[in-house]
């Protein structure tokens, strides 16, 4: 479009095309993830699986996700957000289609680990792509709208997964599912460029307003990752630490909330549909609140330390009372609706949690959300192998008691994270 004379050049929104292909990017990974929650059901009497095992399964694609976590990490950082993130949702959504060929609980096991392995780096390659994009006060809201997604992606999926295995069976959805990854990750590699400069669709008005806000980035490899260093910051491990408490409570209501309104509250397989969906709609909520709460707080208060731990605090408090609330009602509809506030209160603090590596990382920030979410889904690998035994031992109460006590110890450990203390490649600083 050309300007006319004399009038102002307004910036292009280009940007904010790569923000929405990065929250399809979120809803696909969502969808791969919890198709499976809902189809278990029909996948346990099919090929005769235990609950420990369905448990094992699980987790099989939470050790696959949390042992690469920093290995994709380290692929964005290396090859760049374009090419990596190609490459891993193909790879992923291969593995996604494979689902569907299983024939026993080992084949499905190692399908679901080379899925997760996949799936590792999405998360810290998409926070590098946006690092390179998003103002510093849209982080927040972005990392909510991306999250966001994610959630809305799984929440749509348990009705679609019901429908389509009535009509062709358990197998179907996994095959839907990896085509349409793979259709995003053809647009993905025509569309992006790892710089806002190497895009044509970029003007100069929005090329220099987003170097304007965080200045002129080089394209390409920022150089050795600074691992030593990223290994060693305390700060870093209490963001890691944080976020483990939180992929365990999340994992309960990704992985087993299905399984627990159909063996526990009575819910047939479509009710459980629907009222598994619930939950994660609420999710999506609590993620497009807390990242746009906590952008907002910063630039009507100008603190940002407090506008990222005030808001990610209030939803870890919110979520611990809620979920048990949830736990002892005696009532199957009450029990869902508390669900809801709880997963609102845990997705609160999404945006927040995946803001911090941007605002503290730079060219690192991959890798550094890499290890945060490495850690975070070594409490999702922990937790649906633990909730089996606790359920199989003591009953469904105890595992969600214990993400209630990991959410106070995340709000505890939140309250050591500074948003504005830089991370630094440079040993003298």
């Amino acid at each position: 479009m050309r300007d006319e004379p004399g009038e102002a050049v307004r910036p292009t929104h280009v940007r904010h095309t790569v923000l929405a292909l990065t929250v399809a990017a979120y809803m696909i990974t969502y969808m791969d993830r919890v198709n499976i929650a809902t189809a278990v059901p029909v996948i346990q009497k099919d090929l005769g699986l235990s609950m420990v095992t369905v448990g094992l399964i699980f987790s099989a694609f939470r050790w696959g996700y949390a042992l690469f976590q920093i290995p994709g990490g380290w692929l964005g950082d290396r090859l760049g957000p374009r090419r990596a993130l190609t490459l891993i949702v193909a790879w992923w959504s291969l593995f996604t289609c494979a689902t569907a060929l299983t024939w026993s609980a080992s084949s499905m096991m190692i399908c679901r680990f080379l899925f997760g392995a996949g799936e590792a780096g999405a998360f810290p390659i998409a926070t590098r792509s946006l690092s390179r994009w998003m103002l510093p006060g849209e982080r927040a809201s972005a990392q909510g709208l991306t999250h966001g997604g994610s959630r809305l992606g799984a929440a749509l999926t348990p009705g679609v997964v019901v429908l389509l295995i009535i009509a062709y069976g358990w197998r179907a959805p996994f095959f839907v599912f990896g085509v349409l990854g793979l259709v995003w990750a053809a647009v993905w590699y025509w569309y992006y460029r790892d710089a806002p400069r190497e895009h044509a669709g970029v003007n100069a008005a929005e090329r220099l307003l987003i170097e304007g806000s965080m200045g002129t980035r080089r394209s390409g490899i920022p150089g050795p990752v600074p691992w030593h260093r990223i290994l060693h910051s305390p700060q870093i491990w209490t963001l890691a630490l944080m976020y483990f408490c939180y992929g365990y409570c999340i994992d309960v209501y990704l992985d087993w909330f299905p399984k627990y309104l159909n063996d526990h509250r009575g819910f047939d397989l479509k009710h459980m549909g629907l009222y598994a969906s619930l939950p994660l709609l609420a999710g999506t909520a609590g993620d497009l609140l807390g990242g746009w709460t906590s952008d907002r707080w910063a630039k009507r208060s100008g603190n940002l330390k407090t506008a990222r731990r005030g808001v990610a605090i209030a939803g870890f408090l919110l979520a611990s009372c809620s979920i048990l609330l949830a736990t002892f009602t005696a009532s199957p509809l009450a029990s869902v609706w508390y669900s809801c506030v709880a997963v609102f209160g845990l997705e609160v603090t999404v945006g927040v949690s995946w803001a911090i590596p941007i605002d503290i990382g730079g060219d690192y920030a991959g890798s550094i959300a890499a290890v945060m979410n490495m850690c975070g889904n070594l409490g999702s690998a922990i937790s649906p192998t633990l909730l089996a035994y606790l359920m199989t031992l003591y009953g469904w109460n105890v595992p969600f008691v214990t993400s209630s006590v990991l959410c106070i110890v995340a709000a505890l450990l939140f309250l050591r994270i500074d948003a504005t203390r830089q991370f630094s490649a440079d040993p003298a600083n």
